[in-house]
């Protein structure tokens, strides 16, 4: 499994190599929230002609579905970055997540049926990159600090491979993206969910709260 420096080394050459030859291409980039995109567009935005890509069947319920599409819009609409970003919406149809995670709905968050939302996620931005005759996609699913950024660098570039267009890799936690996107977040006042966004990533995310709860409770008793 390749380490994430070694990611960052990969960005930072096909970086510099467009800059060399002076080239700006188009990249279609998913975005799981506008707090991960934040960052994300900051950098990519000096590099590239960026779409935004918002594409995400997991969550749930719908109108926590609406609320973060809302903030992605809004985020694109505020934030002076060096040209008009669009933002393309693509299909809420919670039952595809549902039948990539049907029999892994026990696992753990970080498991294969995270991998295969991602698989779905990245499929469809793929093919809509290489439909819309895009140089690159890529994911703002890897600034995370809970999302494996090797794992993902290798399925994106297996799709990639399938779908016949660029991957980027790409891996900014590691240069401070994930800090600074929170501050962008807190510049933005974005809202900033606690769970990633299915009802399985919810329901661990009360059991966190309660966990937390009960401890503070213990504590003071």
């Amino acid at each position: 499994m390749a380490h994430n420096s070694n990611i960052q080394k990969e960005t930072q050459d096909i970086l510099c190599a467009l800059e060399e030859r002076g080239e700006k291409p188009s990249l279609l980039l998913h975005s799981c929230c506008a707090p991960c995109s934040s960052y994300t567009l900051e950098y990519l935005t000096a590099y590239f002609h960026v779409d935004v890509f918002y594409f995400n069947p997991n969550i749930a319920p719908q109108e926590e579905y609406v609320r973060r599409l809302s903030e992605q819009k809004r985020l694109l609409a505020q934030m002076p970055l060096p040209e008009a970003v669009g933002c393309i919406e693509g299909e809420y149809d919670p039952e595809a997540f549902t039948a990539i995670a049907r029999g892994k709905e026990s696992q753990s968050e970080g498991g294969e049926r995270c991998f295969a939302c991602y698989a779905l996620r990245l499929a469809e931005t793929a093919r809509l990159a290489k439909a819309g005759g895009y140089d690159f996609f890529t994911t703002t699913l890897s600034i995370s600090p809970h999302k494996n950024a090797a794992a993902l660098d290798a399925l994106g570039k297996e799709i990639a491979a399938r779908a016949g267009v660029a991957y980027l890799p790409l891996d900014l936690k590691k240069r401070g993206g994930y800090q600074r996107s929170i501050e962008l977040s807190a510049q933005y006042g974005l809202y900033r969910q606690d769970y990633c966004g299915c009802i399985y990533s919810q329901e661990q995310a009360r059991q966190r709260r309660l966990g937390k709860a009960q401890e503070r409770e213990t504590k003071l008793g």
